[in-house]
C-alpha cells in the first residue's frame, strides 16, 4: 500500500471538483480525503500503486468539463488514514482565496433530465447541478455557500436536501439547487395595447404566452442568467425593424440564438452560417460565447438583421430556460441584450419592465435575483485563434496571478468605452465581466456597483485607484471624485501591458497597439503606436504619421471627416466634403478643434468612406467592419515608408494609400484587401529589422484594430515564415476591455521598478 499527498490549483473550486473525486476514489476504492485548500485542492489517499495511479489519470483526463486541473506536486504521505473518503470542509478562507467561479451552461446530464418525462425536473427551467447554472450572477459574498446567494430565499424541499447532503450525487452542495416544489418560478406579464390587453401567467402557462408573443411577431424581454434578451422572431422582417425603431439601433447588428438541432446540436447554425470545425468548437465550449460567423447566402435571414454585412452573430442556448424557448419556437431567435442604446442591460424585474416599457409587447420574468449583471462573451475567429471581443457570462469574472505582489489593493476603472473593473490585491487580479460604455447615468450607476461589489466579494478594500491619462473620460473624472489617490495610467501602455499579462514568460516586447484613439504622453491623441520594452517601461519607438482630425471626436462618428484629414495633410484636395468644405478646411488649416492624431482606427474609417462607405456611422467600428467585409483573399502591397517624425521616432507614412484608394478603375474588394496588405506589410517589416536589432524579442497586437481578421491572420502567417516569435490575447478582450487589467499591471510594474 502506498500514501500519498497531491496538490492541484487550476480552475478546481466551485465546479464540483470535489464531489467527482470523491466519486472516482470510491469507485477505484482507495480511502484518504480531499478538500478545499487556498485557491487549491489537496488529495491524501492510500491505497495499491496502480489503485493510485488509476486514480490519478482518471482526475486528468476525466475531469469535469468546467474543471481545468493542474498538478503541483505529488509527495509520499507519512501520516495515518483513515479507511474510506471523505469531504472534508474547506481549510479557513479557501473559497475567498479560491475566487468566484463564472456562470455556467447547462450540461447535458441536466438537459437530459429537463427532457425526461419521468424526472422530476422535467421541463423546470432552472435545472442545475454542480456541473452547471448561475454562479457570479448570484452570489452575496464568500464563501459561496447557499446561504450566500440569491437562491437562501429558496428553502430546499426534502429531496432537494438529500441531494444537496449527499456526496455520492452530482448535486452535492450544487449551491444554486432547486426543483419544482422549492425553486424559482417563472411569470409573464403582457404589455397594455390594443392588441393584447395585459395578461399575466405563471410556470408552463408562462412560458406558453411567451412562445405565442414570439410566434404572433412581437418583440418581448426575457430574463436569463445575467440579465434580460430582448427576442423575437429572427425570420420576421418587419418585427426586426420595430425593434430597431423601438431600440433606437439603425444599423448595429442583432445576435442571434440558434435552437440545438443534430447530434452535435449546430444543424440549425449550419443552416444560417458557414462553420469551420474550429468554430464549432468553440460554439459549444462551454463558455457558450456568442460568435460571428459568415453568413451563408442561402440562410434566409432577413437584411434588417445585419444591415450590409455578411456576418451574423450566433449563439446556442446556454440555460435551461433558453433551451425550452427556442426547442418550442423551432427557428433562430433574435436574443439582443435588453437596454435601451447605450445603456447597460436591464437586470431586475420592476427596473426591466419601467425601462422597456416602449419597447418590449411582453416580459418572461423568473423570481431568481440576480444581484450583477453578465453580458454574452463575443468571440471571433482569426485563422485558428480566438478572439476575445467581450468578457460577459461564462467567462468573467476573470482570475490571474501577477508576477508581482502589491503592497496595497489597487481597483481600475479601465477607459470610456467597453469598461471593465480591476481588482489587484497581493499576487492576484481579478477582472469583471463587460460593464459597457460609460456614456449615460445608468452605465455610471453599475460601474459603481460593481467597484463596491467587487471588493465586497473578495473582503478587499482598495486604498488607491487607477485610471486611464484622459481626464475628460468618465471613468476618470469617477476616480478624480472619489476621494481616493489616483495613479494615472498612459491608456496605450495598458493596452500593452494586457497582453504581457497572459504571457509572463515573455522579457521582452514589441507591441503594435493600433486602436481609435488614446491620450499619449505628448499631449496628442495616439492610436498607431510601437512599444518596445515590458510592462513599467515601455519606449515608443514608432507610430503613424500624424494628422488633425476636424471637429475631434465627431470624425469617429462622421468618418468623411477622416478622409479629408489625411487628404488635406498630404496637401491634395478632397472632392466630396460636402457644401460647407471650404468652411470646414479653413477651421482646419487654424487648428480650431482639430487635434493632431496617429490612430490606425481613423485611417479605417478614412478607407472605407473612400471606397464608397457611409458617411455616418451609427456604432463603433461600423465603417471598419464594412472595409474588412468587402476585402478579398491577398491583396496587392502599397509599401508605405517609415518617415522620421518630428519627435525623432519613426512614423510609418499613410500617404502612398490614398491614390491606391482613389483607383476607380479597380474593383473595390482589391483596393479594400490592398489596403489590409499594405498594414500587413509594414508591421512584418518592422517586426523584423526591431528582432535583428534586439535579441529575444517577441512581437504582440494589442488594440481594437487587431480585432480585424485580415490584418491577425495576415500578421500572423508573416511572422510564422520568418520564424519571428509572436504571442495575441487569449483571455482578455484586444479591445478597450482590457484595459483595466493592464492598468494594474502596468501600476504595479512601476511600483516594482
Amino acid at each position: 500500500m502506498a500514501a500519498q499527498r497531491w496538490l492541484l490549483d487550476g480552475r478546481v473550486q466551485g465546479v464540483g471538483f470535489r464531489p467527482f473525486v470523491h466519486r472516482l476514489a470510491t469507485g477505484v476504492g482507495v480511502s484518504g480525503t480531499v478538500r478545499n485548500l487556498g485557491s487549491k485542492v489537496e488529495i491524501i489517499v492510500r491505497g495499491e500503486p496502480a489503485q493510485l495511479a488509476l486514480l490519478q489519470d482518471n482526475i486528468l483526463h476525466h475531469a469535469p468539463p468546467l474543471a481545468r486541473p493542474h498538478w503541483l506536486s505529488c509527495e509520499d504521505w507519512p501520516h495515518h488514514i483513515d479507511a474510506g473518503f471523505a469531504i472534508l470542509a474547506s481549510a479557513p478562507d479557501s473559497e475567498i482565496a479560491a475566487g468566484v467561479p463564472p456562470d455556467c451552461f447547462t450540461c447535458p446530464d441536466c438537459l437530459a433530465e429537463l427532457a425526461d418525462e419521468r424526472n422530476r425536473r422535467y421541463r423546470y427551467p432552472f435545472i442545475n447541478c454542480t456541473q452547471c447554472g448561475p454562479r457570479y450572477t448570484i452570489i452575496r459574498g464568500l464563501p459561496y455557500d447557499r446561504s450566500a446567494t440569491t437562491m437562501a430565499s429558496f428553502a430546499l424541499c426534502p429531496r432537494c436536501l438529500t441531494e444537496y447532503l449527499d456526496p455520492a450525487d452530482r448535486r452535492f452542495h450544487a449551491e444554486p439547487l432547486a426543483c419544482p416544489d422549492c425553486g424559482p418560478q417563472l411569470s409573464w406579464r403582457a404589455a397594455d395595447d390594443s392588441r393584447s390587453p395585459r395578461e399575466s401567467a405563471q410556470g408552463e402557462a408562462a412560458l406558453a404566452s411567451a412562445v405565442a408573443a414570439i410566434r404572433d411577431g412581437r418583440i418581448i424581454a426575457v430574463k436569463g442568467v445575467g440579465g434580460y434578451h430582448l427576442m423575437c422572431d429572427a425570420l420576421q422582417p418587419e418585427t426586426l425593424r420595430r425593434l430597431r425603431q423601438r431600440k433606437q439601433r439603425q444599423h448595429k447588428p442583432f445576435a442571434l440564438m440558434c435552437p440545438w438541432q443534430g447530434a452535435d446540436g449546430l444543424d440549425g447554425v449550419r443552416k444560417l452560417a458557414e462553420l469551420t470545425d474550429v468554430e464549432a468548437g468553440w460554439l459549444t465550449d462551454p463558455v457558450r460565447p456568442l460568435l460571428w460567423l459568415n453568413r451563408r447566402p442561402d440562410s434566409g435571414l432577413p437584411d434588417e438583421l445585419a444591415p450590409g454585412l455578411a456576418s451574423v452573430g450566433v449563439m446556442l442556448p446556454y440555460s435551461p430556460l433558453h433551451q425550452l424557448l427556442l426547442q418550442a419556437c423551432d427557428r433562430p431567435l433574435v436574443a439582443t441584450s435588453a437596454n435601451r442604446s447605450g445603456e447597460p442591460v436591464v437586470f431586475d424585474n420592476a427596473d426591466a419592465e419601467q425601462r422597456l416599457t416602449d419597447i418590449a409587447d411582453g416580459w418572461l420574468h423568473h423570481d431568481r435575483i440576480i444581484l450583477r449583471p453578465a453580458e454574452d462573451s463575443v468571440w471571433r475567429r482569426a485563422g485558428q485563434h480566438a478572439m476575445i471581443i467581450r468578457a460577459g457570462r461564462g467567462m468573467a469574472p476573470l482570475e490571474f496571478r501577477l508576477p508581482f505582489r502589491l503592497s496595497a489593493p489597487l481597483l481600475a476603472l479601465g477607459g470610456q468605452l467597453k469598461v471593465t473593473v480591476a481588482l489587484g490585491f497581493d499576487d492576484r487580479l481579478v477582472v469583471s465581466p463587460h460593464l459597457g460604455d460609460m456614456d449615460s447615468p445608468p452605465a455610471l450607476d453599475l460601474l459603481t456597483d460593481t467597484v463596491v461589489s467587487l471588493q465586497q466579494l473578495y473582503a478587499v478594500r482598495a486604498s488607491l485607484l487607477v485610471s486611464d491619462a484622459h481626464p475628460d473620460y468618465a471613468t476618470s473624472r469617477w476616480a478624480a471624485g472619489s476621494g481616493l489617490p489616483v495613479v494615472r495610467i498612459w491608456h496605450h501602455h495598458a493596452h500593452a501591458s494586457a497582453l504581457a499579462l497572459e504571457h509572463p514568460d515573455v522579457r521582452q516586447w514589441l507591441t503594435f497597439v493600433w486602436d481609435g484613439s488614446g491620450l499619449g504622453n505628448d499631449g496628442s491623441l495616439w492610436g498607431g503606436e510601437s512599444l518596445l520594452g515590458r510592462p513599467g517601461n515601455w519606449q515608443r519607438i514608432a507610430s503613424v504619421r500624424p494628422f488633425c482630425l476636424p471637429g475631434g471626436e465627431r470624425a469617429a462618428r462622421e468618418p468623411w471627416r477622416c478622409a479629408a484629414a489625411l487628404h488635406w495633410q498630404a496637401g491634395l484636395h478632397w472632392p466630396d466634403v460636402g457644401d460647407d468644405g471650404a468652411l470646414l478646411h479653413d477651421i482646419w488649416q487654424r487648428r480650431i478643434n482639430s487635434p493632431a492624431s496617429s490612430s490606425v482606427g481613423r485611417l479605417f474609417d478614412a478607407a472605407a468612406v473612400m471606397l464608397g462607405g457611409m458617411r455616418k456611422t451609427t456604432f463603433e467600428g461600423q465603417a471598419a467592419l464594412w472595409l474588412e467585409q468587402q476585402a478579398m483573399e491577398g491583396g496587392q502591397v502599397t509599401e508605405l515608408p517609415w518617415l522620421r517624425g518630428e519627435s525623432g521616432i519613426k512614423a510609418l507614412d499613410w500617404a502612398p494609400l490614398l491614390g491606391m484608394l482613389a483607383d476607380a478603375s479597380r474593383p473595390v474588394a482589391e483596393r479594400a484587401a490592398g489596403f489590409h496588405a499594405s498594414l500587413v506589410d509594414a508591421v512584418l517589416r518592422q517586426a523584423e529589422a526591431q528582432c535583428r536589432q534586439h535579441a529575444g524579442l517577441v512581437v504582440g497586437l494589442a488594440g481594437g484594430v487587431f480585432q480585424n481578421r485580415w490584418l491577425v491572420e495576415g500578421i500572423v502567417a508573416g511572422l510564422q515564415a520568418k520564424g519571428i516569435p509572436f504571442r495575441l490575447a487569449g483571455r482578455l478582450p484586444v479591445n478597450d476591455g482590457g484595459l483595466a487589467a493592464g492598468q494594474i499591471v502596468e501600476a504595479g510594474s512601476l511600483e516594482h521598478g
